[in-house]
């Protein structure tokens, strides 16, 4: 019953709360380039609200968006002591000239109102105090938002993806959520369940019952189904699951091990892995025909595929040059010219020392995060398509699973700090500086981001 509560979409009414001035082309923004060195400076007051049950929902609602917005590194919260105007409205200017001294860059004025009906409303600003005036949300001067309660934290993650991305000029990606496989139990019994989070940790649920191991789960972009391996039928088989029925389904009986999918783009197919006779070649089914395509034929090992955002390119894993690593193809796969040279149906792009796994698309198309081992250690980097500008990002006894932020400006990941330690989940950026662990009510790996709720 609470999934289905945090699929009701909110009742949004988009108003122009006041006068306004049209935005002048000096406002400050930035962008998550700039590295971990730059922050804006944000003040956020308590929302004004007029009851004491009011009152509550405000401070959440602060909580909630100032936690969001820190995450990231990129935002530097100014303490409440420090703002010098206490008589906030939505319906007026601020004084600008308070929130120069303190040097904000942005200024979020809310309010939170207990309707007769029950209902909340919340309303909401943003200020440039620099220019004297207000940000632009999503096209709109002011947000309002008419909903009920226990959509108070999609609330507060919306106005904190506004804010975001009126100060880096990014989407923000707070209102997402994270599936991942919950594990309990000892090392030799691990009980592994499909579950479901918000973004920042908040309402854990599990969507299986840990009867059957289930492993890699992966959200549609298009719609709310996770397709996921499961060993309910004694071998590897990939599932579909629906998040707002709770219906789970197989993709089919088929001759051979099946494990590794992911979604197409357009979210019409799955591309995964088969294994036939001790030979794994990669594959694309069309959920509506179900009709599966082999796209790879070679003797070697060749899985863990992930489609780039144009659905016309695939990186995967392979060993055909004697250990794993990264090959980038043509989905139709025809020939492509190599960064090496020449061309071929599969191009190698991962050379530095080690081995290469988990490859992973980022939905901007400009990188593919993986998963690398060497010197005994684990890594997650990320490297360009064409195999130029490898960067490893964290480092640890085991880094292994990265998916990106629907962004493409955030990987998460699970880690194992040392050996016999439980997998947490991590996220990183860009700039691999603003690591931190995600909180889970058990152990947890396998993460995946699902796209906006909105």
């Amino acid at each position: 019953m609470v999934l289905r509560k945090l699929l009701i979409c909110l009742t949004v009414l988009i108003t122009s709360l006041g006068a306004g001035v049209q935005m002048a082309s000096a406002q400050i923004t930035g962008t998550i380039d700039q590295g971990a060195g730059r922050q804006f400076r944000v003040a956020l007051p308590v929302f004004y609200a007029d009851t004491p049950e009011a009152q509550a929902l405000a401070e959440q609602i602060v909580e909630i968006m100032s936690n969001d917005l820190e995450s990231t590194g990129l935002m530097e919260m100014l303490p409440e002591e420090s703002f010098i105007q206490k008589d906030l409205s939505v319906l007026a200017q601020p004084r600008f000239a308070d929130w120069r001294l303190i040097r904000a860059e942005a200024l979020g004025i809310g309010e939170v109102e207990i309707m007769p009906d029950g209902k909340m409303r919340v309303a909401f600003r943003l200020w440039d105090p620099a220019i004297e005036q207000e940000r632009f949300l999503s096209g709109q001067r002011g947000r309002q938002y008419v909903t009920t309660a226990e959509n108070i934290r999609r609330v507060a993650h919306v106005l904190a993806d506004d804010i975001y991305t009126s100060l880096t000029g990014d989407a923000g990606y707070f209102d997402t959520r994270i599936v991942f496989i919950a594990e309990t139990g000892p090392k030799t019994a691990r009980r592994k369940r499909l579950a479901i989070m918000d973004q920042d940790g908040a309402n854990a649920e599990h969507l299986t019952d840990g009867q059957y191991t289930v492993l890699t789960p992966r959200f549609s972009p298009t719609q709310q189904t996770i397709t996921y391996m499961t060993y309910e039928q004694g071998r590897p088989q990939v599932y579909l699951f629906d998040i707002e029925t709770g219906r789970s389904e197989s993709l089919g009986r088929f001759g051979g091990m099946t494990y590794a999918p992911r979604f197409s783009p357009d979210g019409r197919s799955v591309i995964l892995a088969q294994a036939i006779n001790g030979n794994s070649e990669i594959y694309i089914m069309d959920l509506v025909s179900r009709q599966m395509t082999p796209l790879t034929d070679h003797p070697a090992i060749d899985t863990s595929p992930s489609m780039s955002p144009d659905g016309s390119k695939i990186v995967f894993n392979s060993d055909r040059a004697g250990s794993p690593q990264l090959y980038v193809m043509n989905k139709d796969g025809s020939p492509m010219s190599c960064p090496t040279g020449g061309r071929d149906t599969a191009c190698r792009i991962s050379f530095g020392n080690g081995r290469y796994s988990t490859p992973v698309w980022s939905p901007r198309g400009d990188l593919i995060a993986f998963t690398k081992q060497a010197n005994g250690r684990f890594y997650i980097g990320v490297i360009e398509p064409n195999g130029q500008g490898e960067r490893l990002l964290t480092e640890a006894y085991l880094d292994e699973g990265p998916a990106w932020s629907p962004n493409g400006r955030v990987i998460i990941f699970f880690r194992e700090a040392r050996p016999g330690a439980g997998p947490k989940l991590y996220t990183v950026d860009l700039t691999g500086q603003n690591l931190r662990q995600v909180q889970t009510p058990s152990d947890a790996s396998d993460p995946a981001w699902s796209p906006p709720l909105r």
